[in-house]
């Protein structure tokens, strides 16, 4: 006998206060003592977020009648027995005011939640069918108020919900309902259809948005990506949830939408020719939580397969699973079209520019960078650049680096692009069942299996070790050459600064810099070079003058004590790389980048006739 499904509801109950209520009910709860419990961590984002802290009011009850409710941790909770036969049901009120990605965030204008914040998980029974209520705030004020979100409606249900409407949805699971993230307001509705699966893009907050020209771009974004994987796309449909704001960015992908935040300068306007650089970089970040749909959320690593949401879940593998998504969320705009490989290959330069200058590349290997995101890469302080570096960005660099190594090795016969392939054949269409994973060997393993070539000095150095990529030998025969320079004349004291009004602030001392061997440190407030004030406006003028080897005074604030330092500068560094074609006709790079002949913009006729548009905009 099927077990009754377990039925949540939830709705903004005091919009101003920022404030929902969410009610779990069980139809047969434990006979010892049901315990409940809110998860530590959002799939996708690797931190212990304690989103319990969030709860300010909690109780159970029974047939009206109040049930003892005891914690048993920072996120647990047990109730105490109840009849067999009758329902439980936990109450809570959650203060929902953090504008992220990852949580909950409720006023008078819309509210948006993850189910990891909100929806207790009761503890053995994770398997059972949910159904949802969403509900509106109370008022008239809120008529208005629609439903965006990639739940399916529960359909031949009582109140069962209609497209973008409050009312019943479902989900197979706890972990189906936790991956599904809900908008609900008064934002901007546009559709359109990528290989004949429906899609939406639901926008909150104000903008101007050309939402013709933004699902145009999209549409030839998603049909590459299902296309590459292999039609059909694994899920029925799909949902960018998008949030603009004055100045953010930001996504997080689930199984069937993702949640983005960005600036609102970001999107497109009516009038815009060609791809300027921020909207470049939405369309990556788009490119980047789509291209997650397979991999991460269907190819996992084997430490994903079950998730243990109470606490940190550990893993090697998050540079290929980020930074392989990193590698390819802009490789998909050039191959589709979105934007010219001039502009790819500045985006891959920029990239390079990153990882090189900071010291922690020469620290921390890529494995360990992985296994250390929860304590590390999500915990930044001023010296993560001397001890840290980034999977997202590292990684990206190593599946260009293995691509390259791949298509060089086998004359163009193999590439990554088979290596992902082949993951998604034989660990995605399983890893929906959560049953296999992706061992720390298996991407490897795959790679020398179709090429034949032996990879194991490749992975030792790029990702168990922390030498650099000979990148500018493995883009030779590809037509490439990457030039190094210095990108500023002044001599370098090696730290990074930020802007306080009319001060300067160091925020970080590279390792082995002019600066770390006079003493200074991160947090020191400048105030003199050689007598001279330090201002925003004049650190460099104050610099560029110098030579290498010459040494300069420098006064400091450290704390509340005026201190004195002599910094002998450095030389110019060389931080700045740049990617020139040394050939138009290379095969092997034609064969790599598959530029297509025909652009994305302007937005064809046929474009404009898949994709429509709700008038109603916030």
């Amino acid at each position: 006998m099927k077990p009754a499904p377990i039925r949540y509801s939830i709705r903004p109950s005091n919009p101003e206060a920022h404030l929902l209520e969410v009610r779990c009910t069980l139809a047969e709860s434990d006979p010892a003592g049901q315990r409940f419990a809110l998860p530590a961590w959002i799939p996708g984002s690797y931190l212990i977020r304690d989103f319990a802290r969030h709860i300010i009011a909690i109780h159970a009850e029974t047939a009206g009648q109040r049930v003892r409710l005891h914690r048993i941790d920072k996120h647990t909770w047990q109730a105490s027995p109840v009849g067999k036969h009758e329902a439980l049901t936990v109450i809570c009120e959650i203060y929902a005011w953090d504008l992220s990605v990852r949580g909950a965030h409720v006023d008078q204008t819309h509210a948006f939640f993850n189910g990891c914040s909100v929806f207790l998980r009761p503890i053995g029974k994770e398997e059972v069918p949910c159904l949802i209520d969403l509900q509106r705030p109370p008022g008239s004020r809120f008529k208005e108020w629609r439903v965006a979100t990639a739940l399916a409606s529960a359909r031949g249900e009582k109140n069962a919900a209609h497209p973008h409407a409050f009312g019943l949805y479902r989900a197979a699971n706890y972990d189906e309902l936790i991956d599904h993230p809900i908008e609900m307001g008064t934002f901007t509705l546009a559709r359109f259809t990528a290989c004949g699966v429906p899609h939406e893009v639901a926008i909150s907050g104000q903008h101007d948005c050309d939402l013709t020209r933004l699902t145009a771009d999209l549409r030839r974004i998603c049909e590459w990506q299902i296309r590459f994987f292999g039609e059909p796309a694994p899920m029925p449909h799909y949902v960018f949830l998008i949030t603009a704001l004055g100045d953010a960015y930001g996504g997080l992908e689930h199984r069937a939408s993702t949640a983005l935040h960005c600036a609102r300068d970001d999107l497109p306007y009516h009038g815009m020719h060609g791809i300027p650089e921020h909207y470049r970089k939405f369309l990556g970040l788009c490119s980047h939580e789509y291209f997650h749909t397979w991999n991460i959320k269907r190819i996992k690593p084997a430490a994903f397969t079950a998730y243990n949401l109470d606490a940190e879940n550990y893993t090697t593998l998050l540079w290929a699973f980020e930074g392989f998504t990193s590698y390819y969320d802009d490789l998909a705009l050039l191959r589709c079209g979105a934007i010219k490989i001039e502009h790819w290959l500045k985006v891959i330069a920029a990239t390079i520019d990153k990882v090189q200058r900071d010291p922690g590349r020469q620290r921390q290997t890529l494995a360990e960078s992985s296994f250390d995101a929860w304590t590390k890469y999500y915990r930044p302080d001023e010296n993560t650049p001397n001890a840290v570096v980034s999977y997202y960005a590292k990684g990206a660099l190593v599946a260009l680096a293995l691509d390259l190594t791949l298509r060089a090795g086998t004359a163009g016969r193999i590439s990554l692009d088979d290596v992902m392939r082949t993951l998604w054949q034989r660990y995605g269409e399983s890893a929906q069942g959560g049953t296999v994973g992706v061992g720390d060997e298996d991407i490897r393993l795959i790679a020398e299996e179709l090429s034949g070539l032996k990879l194991e000095s490749f992975f030792a150095d790029a990702v168990h070790g922390t030498a650099d990529l000979h990148l500018a030998q493995l883009l030779k025969p590809f037509g490439i050459r990457l030039k190094c320079s210095a990108s500023s004349t002044m001599p370098s004291i090696g730290v990074r600064t930020g802007n306080e009004g009319n001060d300067v602030r160091l925020t970080t001392v590279y390792e082995g810099s002019p600066a770390q061997s006079a003493g200074l440190s991160a947090g020191d407030l400048l105030v003199a070079i050689d007598g001279l004030r330090v201002m925003p406006s004049t650190l460099e003028r104050l610099l560029v003058r110098r030579s290498s080897g010459e040494s300069v005074s420098v006064h400091a604030f450290r704390r509340d004590e005026l201190m004195a330092f002599s910094v002998q500068l450095g030389a110019p560094v060389k931080d700045q790389h740049t990617l020139l074609l040394t050939d138009k006709h290379n095969e092997l790079r034609r064969n790599w980048l598959q530029e297509p002949s025909e652009r994305m913009i302007p937005v064809s006729d046929q474009a404009k006739k898949s994709t429509s548009t709700d008038a109603r905009r916030r």
